[in-house]
């Protein structure tokens, strides 16, 4: 396996910048599920199956999902970002299946944050 130079590093950062961002690209929606070991654990990948069963129903194209860390927040895990284009981010806590399909299905879908469910907004 050939070593990565510094040139092939910057452009992996690239890449990964835009693939992640809602500025470039078709996606207006990014919801990122954190699945830090204390998400996991109060049950982060029961959210995430929920999720992926609301945006399989939903069939739209333009909306990202994705995994990352522990926010550093445990005590109030599972929690959820929804980034919406043009929209401040809004963190949902203490999540579960049913509170993850109200989310995309009001805030998602339909614009309308959940009050009752978020931290903070970001």
């Amino acid at each position: 396996m050939a070593k990565l130079t510094i040139d092939d590093l910057k452009r992996i950062k690239e890449d990964t910048a835009k693939s992640t961002s809602l500025r470039e690209g078709a996606a207006t929606v990014k919801i990122t599920v954190h699945m830090g070991t204390c998400g996991i654990a109060a049950g982060a990948r029961e959210v995430m199956n929920a999720l992926m069963e609301e945006l399989a129903e939903a069939d739209r194209s333009d909306i990202r999902v994705v995994a990352s860390g522990c926010m550093g927040m445990c005590s109030s895990e599972p929690n959820v970002t929804v980034e919406i284009q043009d929209s401040e981010p809004i963190v949902y806590q203490k999540m579960e299946s049913n509170r993850m399909r109200q989310v995309f299905k009001r805030h998602v879908l339909l614009g309308e944050v959940q009050s009752d469910f978020a931290l903070g907004k970001m």
